[in-house]
């Protein structure tokens, strides 16, 4: 069982565009095809990650969510697309995605039906496996709607597991299996991490402040049981696909975040060493949020190689102070600032707070990186730093 997920996949957090919570199932491709899920959606989001610095930036998947297939498995028992949406089929959906240098995701249910309704792998984890490989498919996310059982549910994680690395495809492979058990049991993250790249463990990621600070509080609460398990080949996903939750999903570029919130969830995902899943829609969007979501000092944290997830070290009233270990004895800290009313407060605390003593032992150079970059110079073990953040705001450093 520990070689499960033997693929050597996810060395670093996942970084893609999803098109759950900005694209939604329900919109018609008659009367709006520019917006309905369809591979033109994704040939067009694929030319723009490969035109505008995305794909340089780190972001290498376009993710296929749920409402793709056909209503029924073909004649011979396989997953097919939706002839109106996918007239081309996956497979040279997939062509087109790898010959912009891209890699495509795709998703599946480990029930009987998706969440939307549309057929589920249940007793077709090999043949999906199979088919999703004969694509060309390089992402597998797997929901677990409708699964039955507890049994059922852990049991198709684990097949579905052992049919992707079957295949001989490198496939990441995307769970939800500690969200479904969350209601019922703690979730054995040892075992979920011998067989998935990454899983989801909160609800859906909307595009709300009250949607990233649910998650931010969910973590800190959790953070004694998830922050440990976390590393190179397997991820705590605050929400991916889960914008529905789904992979960490990004909703920054989109309407409901304000600049100071989109500061915050893109740091905090950095720090929480979150995949990386924007939901937005790339042919329209800001140059802010776009220079934000590029960030090349941001994206290095989010993506460091030592693998290690960032968790939070105090809360003082409406202040939190998170750090995150990084290679090159560095660190990540954020200081974030719940508070919704008023203006910009400082939050001043001690170096001696950060890496149990030391991260600034005996001196250390501090730099900002969001939501500006600037060198605040050099400090002592016994300095304080004294930090302005604006409400629902964030200031991310590397000491």
């Amino acid at each position: 069982a520990a070689l499960a997920l033997d693929n050597g996949l996810a060395r670093t957090p996942p970084m893609g565009w999803l098109h759950w919570e900005r694209f939604l199932c329900g919109i018609d491709c008659t009367t709006d095809p520019r917006r309905c899920v369809s591979e033109w959606l994704f040939m067009e989001m694929a030319d723009v990650m490969a035109a505008d610095g995305w794909r340089d930036a780190g972001y290498e998947f376009v993710c296929i969510d749920d409402c793709w297939m056909a209503p029924t498995r073909d004649e011979h028992g396989r997953l097919q697309a939706d002839p109106e949406r996918f007239p081309s089929g996956i497979r040279k959906l997939a062509n087109y995605v790898h010959s912009k240098g891209l890699k495509l995701g795709i998703y599946s249910d480990v029930g009987n039906k998706t969440c939307a309704g549309f057929p589920g792998s249940y007793n077709h984890y090999d043949l999906d496996a199979q088919t999703f490989a004969s694509w060309g498919v390089d992402l597998l996310k797997f929901d677990g709607c409708n699964s039955g059982t507890l049994e059922l549910l852990a049991e198709g994680y684990r097949r579905m597991s052992l049919a992707l690395n079957k295949t001989g495809r490198s496939i990441v492979y995307s769970c939800e299996w500690p969200f479904y058990l969350r209601p019922v049991q703690q979730p054995n993250y040892t075992e979920i991490k011998q067989y998935c790249n990454h899983w989801r463990n909160f609800f859906d990621v909307y595009d709300s402040w009250s949607s990233i600070k649910s998650i931010l509080d969910w973590t800190a609460l959790h953070q004694d049981s998830i922050v440990k398990i976390a590393g190179p080949g397997g991820w705590n996903d605050p929400d991916m696909a889960s914008i529905f939750v789904f992979l960490s999903q990004l909703v920054i570029g989109n309407f409901g975040l304000s600049w100071d919130q989109a500061v915050t969830q893109m740091a905090m995902w950095a720090i929480m060493a979150a995949p990386l899943f924007m939901s937005n829609d790339l042919r329209h969007i800001s140059p802010e949020a776009k220079w934000l979501l590029q960030n090349k000092e941001v994206i290095a944290i989010n993506q460091d190689p030592l693998g290690k997830q960032g968790y939070q070290i105090t809360k003082d009233k409406n202040f939190e102070l998170w750090e995150r270990p990084l290679s090159g004895q560095a660190y990540a800290v954020a200081v974030l600032n719940q508070q919704e009313i008023g203006g910009p407060r400082n939050f001043t605390f001690s170096l001696t707070f950060l890496g149990n003593g030391l991260a600034c032992n005996p001196v250390c150079s501090v730099q900002q990186i969001l939501p500006a970059s600037r060198d605040w110079g050099i400090y002592s073990w016994v300095s304080s730093l004294s930090v302005e953040v604006n409400p629902t705001g964030t200031v991310l450093l590397k000491v």
